[in-house]
C-alpha cells in the first residue's frame, strides 16, 4: 500500500496551476518519525526529513502555502518533516488542528513557540501555557474591552487619516511597505503613546529585527546576521519600556502601555513591571505585523477585483467625512467580507507550533513526548472539503446564507484556536477596517490584469516586490 492509499479523500487538494515541481524537492526516502508502544493499536507518523540539515526549511519559506498543500496532499493530516534542524510533526486538515488546539487533555504546550521566538519575545501571552497563560490573559483583557477599543480607534483614526493622504504624492507606491510604516506609526502612537519621530524609528527598526529573527536559519549571533539583530532589537526595546515605564504607573493615559500598567484582575492582580515589558514587546509584534499583512491581502484583492472596490467604496462614503468610530466601522459589511476572504487566503500566521509534554496520539497517530507540532491554518483554508473552489476569491462565501467558514469550527482559523485564540482579533479587525476605509475614500489603486502577488514566507508572509500599484487620488 502506497503513502497515498492511506490518506483520506479530502486530501486530495487540486492545486490553481502547474506547480513546480521543486515543491517537495526530490523524492526524499519516507521515514516514520517513531515507532508506536507494542499494542497501542497506534499507527506511525510518516514523513520525510528533507535535504541534509535544513530540511524543507527553504521548501516552505519559498513555496508557503503550495509547499503546505502538496505536503498535505502527499503524507496525509498527520505527518513529519525536516525543517530548522529539527523533526516537526505537521497536524493539517480541521480534525487534526481541532485536537491540537482545544487541548483538553492540557498535551499540547506552548513549548513549540519558544523554539522560534523566545529568544526575542521572552514571555508574551503566546509562549505561557495552562494556569499562568489563563492568569495573565484574564488580567489583559481588561486592556481590550470595548470602552478601551473605542479609544484606541479615537487615537488611530487621524493617523491613518492623515498618512494614507500623504501617498497622494506617490502614483506608484509599493503598498506592503507604506502600509507597514502606516501600522507601525499607529503601534507607535496607540499602544505605546510615542509621537512619531527618530526614536519611534528605532523602535519600529527593533521589532522588524525582531520578527525576522525568528526564522534565522544560522541561529547564532553571527556579526551581521538576522539572529544577532534580533538580540539587539529585543534589548534596545526592553530598554525602552523599562525607561518609560515609571511615566506609565504614576500617570496613566489611554494606551495600551498605560492600560497594561494598571489593567487589575477579578481578584486585584497586576501586571509586575517585568510582565507589562514582555507583554509590550510581544503585542506591539502581533499588532503591526499581522494587520499589515491582512490590509496588503485585502488591498491586493481590491485591486484584482475592482468591482468589489467600487461595492466596498460606496459603503465607506456613505458614512460621511468624520472620523469612523467602532459602531460606524461595524456598518462596513462589505469589508468584513473581504478582509475574512483575504484572511483565508493569507493566513497572517501560517504556522502554530506546539510541543508533545506527554506522549500523545492524533487521529490514531503515535506522536512521542518532546516533539515539536506544527499546525497549518493554510491547509484547512484550501480544503475542497469545506470550502467550494478554494482558490478563488469569494467573499460572499462569508456571507449569510453561505457561511462556508461553519462547515467546521477550524475551517476557518486566522487567529488560532483554544485558549490561545488571539487577544487582539477585535482591535486588529476594526484596525484593518479603518485602513481599507481610508484608503477608498483617498484613493482608486489598481494593478495590471495579468499582475499576480507572490509571498516570501520567510517570516511572516511579505510580498515579493512590495506589491506595486497604481494609485490615483480621488
Amino acid at each position: 500500500m502506497t503513502i497515498r492509499d492511506r490518506v483520506p479523500p479530502l486530501t486530495s487538494i487540486p492545486l490553481p496551476r502547474a506547480v513546480d515541481r521543486r515543491i517537495l524537492g526530490k523524492r526524499w526516502p519516507v521515514t516514520a518519525l517513531a515507532s508506536p508502544p507494542p499494542g497501542s493499536g497506534l499507527a506511525p507518523v510518516l514523513g520525510d526529513g528533507g535535504a541534509p540539515l535544513i530540511g524543507h526549511t527553504l521548501d516552505s519559506m519559498r513555496f508557503g502555502v503550495d509547499f503546505a498543500l502538496r505536503h498535505y496532499e502527499t503524507y496525509g493530516p498527520v505527518s513529519w518533516m525536516g525543517s530548522l534542524g529539527q523533526k516537526i510533526v505537521v497536524l493539517a486538515g480541521p480534525e487534526a488542528t481541532q485536537i491540537a488546539l482545544v487541548n483538553k487533555d492540557k498535551v499540547f504546550s506552548q513549548e513549540g513557540w519558544r523554539f522560534f521566538i523566545e529568544k526575542f519575545f521572552h514571555r508574551g501571552l503566546m509562549l505561557l501555557d495552562f494556569e499562568e497563560h489563563h492568569l495573565h490573559r484574564r488580567i489583559m483583557q481588561e486592556a481590550f474591552t470595548r470602552g478601551r477599543l473605542t479609544g484606541y480607534a479615537s487615537q488611530f483614526g487621524p493617523v491613518l487619516r492623515d498618512g494614507i493622504r500623504a501617498w497622494g504624492g506617490e502614483p506608484r507606491p509599493r503598498l506592503y511597505w507604506a502600509l507597514k510604516r502606516l501600522t507601525l506609526d499607529v503601534a507607535t502612537r496607540v499602544f505605546m503613546g510615542m509621537p512619531s519621530g527618530p526614536d519611534a524609528a528605532k523602535i519600529n527598526r527593533a521589532f522588524v529585527d525582531s520578527v525576522r529573527a525568528a526564522t534565522a536559519i544560522v541561529r547564532f549571533p553571527v556579526p551581521g546576521g538576522r539572529w544577532a539583530a534580533g538580540l539587539a532589537g529585543r534589548r534596545l526595546l526592553e530598554r525602552y519600556f523599562a525607561e518609560n515605564l515609571p511615566a506609565k504607573r504614576s500617570s496613566p493615559g489611554d494606551d495600551l502601555f498605560s492600560a497594561l500598567c494598571h489593567a487589575t484582575g477579578d481578584d486585584g492582580e497586576q501586571f509586575s513591571d517585568a510582565d507589562v515589558i514582555n507583554h509590550m514587546i510581544f503585542l506591539m509584534m502581533a499588532a503591526h505585523d499581522t494587520t499589515t499583512i491582512t490590509s496588503t491581502a485585502a488591498a491586493y484583492h481590491l485591486a484584482k477585483h475592482p468591482e468589489w472596490q467600487e461595492r466596498a467604496r460606496a459603503e465607506s462614503l456613505a458614512l460621511g467625512d468624520g472620523l469612523p468610530g467602532l459602531a460606524e466601522l461595524d456598518r462596513l459589511s462589505t469589508l468584513d467580507l473581504v478582509i475574512k476572504e483575504s484572511l483565508r487566503l493569507t493566513a497572517p500566521v501560517p504556522s502554530l507550533p506546539r510541543r508533545a509534554v506527554r506522549d500523545t496520539e492524533v487521529l490514531g497517530h503515535y506522536i512521542p513526548k518532546g516533539t515539536l507540532v506544527s499546525v497549518s491554518p493554510n491547509t484547512n483554508h484550501f480544503s475542497p472539503g469545506h470550502w467550494s473552489n478554494p482558490h478563488e476569491f469569494d467573499p460572499e462565501r462569508f456571507a449569510e446564507g453561505r457561511r462556508e467558514d461553519k462547515s467546521h469550527r477550524y475551517a476557518w482559523m486566522p487567529f488560532g484556536g483554544g485558549a490561545h485564540k488571539c487577544i487582539g482579533l477585535h482591535f486588529g479587525m476594526f484596525e484593518v477596517k479603518a485602513v481599507l476605509h481610508e484608503m477608498l475614500r483617498a484613493h482608486r489603486w489598481s494593478v495590471p490584469g495579468s499582475y499576480r502577488m507572490r509571498w516570501d514566507y520567510v517570516s511572516l508572509p511579505v510580498p515579493v516586490d512590495g506589491l506595486p500599484v497604481h494609485l490615483t487620488a480621488l
